[in-house]
């Protein structure tokens, strides 16, 4: 479980991360002060990251912080979070819902109905749902997402997970 969080949560790295060193800073590369008898620290060009606006000695690089996993590996952890959701009673299946028009407040009524409304929750639908997932989208404790896309990072992080019926189906699957 710890490795398949920890590589959801690398792979949301962008890893952009990058500062000029001495090479690529912009100016001159001409001797400051002669090498000896001036009394102070020898110095090279302006670029040096010692001077304030040079370049930054063994600075962030772009980089991809992604992690291999094996798939039997990522199975076996959503299985495991799934029981331990189960065997805690933060497991609830409902009938496949879907609404006319997205209602925030129609959602609202089902979290209600539910008794999920004051824990963090984690719907999982069958299928992609616009009106359904356009209604949740401005709650900040309930998150709506298909079966083929749940992880174990979303699942864990999810105080109850409400399952529609079809989604069961897909995970178990999933899950094979």
């Amino acid at each position: 479980v710890y490795l398949s969080v920890k590589q959801y949560l690398a792979h949301q790295r962008q890893g952009t991360h990058k500062s000029k060193e001495r090479g690529e800073v912009k100016g001159s590369t001409r001797k400051l002060k002669r090498q000896k008898g001036t009394g102070t620290a020898r110095a090279g060009d302006i670029k040096n990251p010692v001077f304030r606006g040079g370049g930054r000695m063994f600075g962030p690089r772009p980089r991809k912080y992604t992690i291999n996993l094996n798939k039997k590996v990522k199975r076996l952890a959503r299985k495991s979070v799934l029981s331990a959701k189960a065997a805690n009673g933060n497991l609830v299946i409902i009938e496949d819902f879907s609404f006319e028009a997205p209602k925030t407040k129609a959602f609202v009524e089902i979290l209600n109905n539910l008794g999920v409304q004051d824990s963090r929750s984690l719907f999982v639908t069958s299928d992609y749902e616009q009106a359904v997932l356009l209604s949740s989208r401005n709650l900040k404790e309930a998150k709506v997402v298909r079966a083929v896309d749940v992880n174990t990072y979303d699942i864990l992080n999810a105080g109850k997970l409400v399952l529609a019926e079809g989604a069961v189906e897909k995970i178990k699957e999933s899950l094979v």
